[in-house]
């Protein structure tokens, strides 16, 4: 038997919402409460904690990610710091350099956004290939959606300026010539293609992304599309190795196949693997341009974005979920990818009530309406808000969609008044998993430039560190072990150097993780 005591300040997130101790007993918490009712359930050789001006909370949940992505993200080059083409191309080059990245290797890059870059515009085909001409190049925007490739990995992919955009996406050609421009499934289709990392870099990539997670007080962890391309990785290298729990969520399109392939992980965790559902995509993103709306952008001629799936596929994707017992999980950006779920959930509702105890999830809901909030509660759908979006491109959606449409994305104040449980996400890599950030955005919604977008969306600390925590819990029906310190649940926990209830909401970033603990065992740790 192993016992953790911790003495101090105690955020529960249960009732009461304070207590003065917490002890841990084989993974599990053994009791919570006062000082003195605490020690007198403790063995002597407990060890002790004492957490002096830090706080104990729940550790985080992380509602929807792309952890494997995270992990090959972490073997590229990182352009999140480019300004301008010329930086790119700087980027590009050093890293080969650095590298020593022979001729012909593939170089994958991540992280540029042309909202940001001087040009206001994606890099060029042109350019790429002059940052590397011995080597194919792929991009990645840091939407996740878009990206640009070279002229060499254009011919590896055998795309033309004659090959055919495929549904839900677009192979940009001006003037009979390729771009390197390629846009939504176009670009999925790209990234799936190009080859992967050795097992070994591998290795050493996902056991990096997850002391990233754990760093910024996660246990609990999301694969947000988990494909058919991803299955070898999966049975040969990850599985086995995993310190933080983790939820897949299986592209529809490959959703039997996965079941049977991990049919030990269905529903269940096996090895700290889950397979908790489906996931299917809708639309884009606001900031790229392609999510898809009811009302065109503004001065776009009539451009209102564009649907990536027929209603008979959300419909179907939908019944199976009822029918199956497998909750889905449903990106959408744009109202009208939003309005296409909320029918299309309303519709199967009518012969499958079980859909409703099914959870179903909105993932991003940026512009999701008020209305279709109150939609989304009848029909028992959780919405997840990327409200961090407000800070890293809030400004963006100014111009995009003007001011009053912008201010109202992320409709979290909208979703706790009328009672929806919601839940916050970064989306990694699109951002860094930092919860605290998450936290921060949704008390103050500033942009970068410093306009207060949406004020009546800004909710309480309080309500913000509930969606990565206890509703978060919710959301993957893991509320009776994982979200509040009560007895009886798992001891996954994490310690902040202040207590983010009483610091001015402005502070909340300044607060670190000093350690994250899963069942029992630091996975984190920077105190001791």
């Amino acid at each position: 038997m192993t016992e953790t005591v911790y003495l101090g300040r105690i955020l529960t997130m249960a009732h009461p919402l304070w207590a003065e101790a917490l002890l841990v007993r084989d993974g599990r918490i053994a009791a919570v409460g006062s000082r003195e009712e605490v020690l007198a359930q403790t063995s002597p050789a407990a060890r002790r904690i004492d957490l002096a001006d830090s706080v104990l909370l729940p550790a985080f949940i992380d509602p929807h990610s792309h952890f494997s992505a995270c992990a090959n993200g972490l073997l590229q080059v990182s352009l999140d710091e480019a300004a301008s083409f010329s930086e790119v191309e700087e980027t590009i080059r050093a890293y080969i350099e650095r590298n020593r990245v022979p001729a012909g290797k593939w170089v994958l890059g991540r992280g540029y956004d042309h909202n940001r870059l001087a040009e206001q515009a994606h890099p060029t085909r042109e350019l790429l290939d002059k940052a590397a001409p011995n080597n194919p190049v792929l991009l990645q925007h840091q939407s996740g959606h878009v990206g640009v490739a070279n002229t060499a990995a254009l011919e590896l992919l055998g795309i033309t300026p004659d090959t055919p955009s495929p549904e839900g996406g677009r192979i940009e050609v001006e003037d009979g010539r390729l771009t390197g421009y390629l846009e939504e499934n176009a670009f999925i289709q790209a990234l799936q293609k190009a080859p992967m990392p050795t097992p070994q870099e591998l290795a050493d990539a996902f056991d990096r992304a997850q002391t990233l997670y754990a760093g910024y007080g996660i246990a609990t962890v999301q694969e947000g599309m988990f494909t058919r391309q991803l299955a070898p990785l999966y049975k040969g290298l990850l599985l086995g190795r995993l310190r933080l729990d983790l939820v897949g969520y299986a592209d529809f399109a490959d959703a039997g196949a996965l079941k049977r392939e991990f049919a030990a992980h269905v529903g269940r965790y096996h090895q700290r693997f889950k397979l908790g559902g489906y996931k299917i995509f809708l639309d884009g993103s606001p900031q790229g341009r392609t999510a898809w709306m009811l009302e065109e952008y503004p001065g776009s001629g009539g451009y209102r974005g564009y649907p990536t799936l027929p209603d008979e596929t959300v419909r179907r994707a939908l019944a199976a979920s009822a029918d199956e017992g497998m909750q889905l999980l449903a990106h959408c950006n744009g109202d009208a990818a939003a309005e296409q779920y909320v029918s299309a959930a309303e519709q199967v509702a009518k012969d499958r009530p079980a859909l409703q105890t099914m959870r179903p999830v909105m993932v991003h809901a940026q512009l999701a309406t008020a209305s279709q909030l109150e939609r989304m509660a009848k029909v028992g759908m959780m919405p997840s808000f990327f409200v961090a979006h407000v800070w890293h491109w809030g400004d963006v959606h100014i111009r995009n969609f003007g001011p009053a449409r912008a201010a109202q994305i992320s409709q979290a104040g909208t979703a706790r008044r009328l009672g929806l449980p919601f839940t916050f996400h970064q989306d990694a890599p699109v951002i860094p998993p930092d919860m605290l950030e998450t936290v921060w955005c949704a008390a103050v919604r500033r942009t970068r430039a410093g306009v207060v977008l949406g004020e009546d969306q800004r909710i309480p600390v309080l309500d913000a560190l509930r969606a990565v925590t206890a509703n978060a819990a919710c959301q993957y029906f893991e509320e009776a072990d994982k979200g509040t310190l009560e007895a009886g649940k798992r001891a996954d926990l994490v310690q902040l150097s202040a207590d983010p209830l009483s610091v001015p909401p402005d502070e909340l970033k300044a607060i670190r993780v000093l350690r994250t603990v899963k069942d029992g065992e630091d996975i984190f740790n920077i105190v001791d």
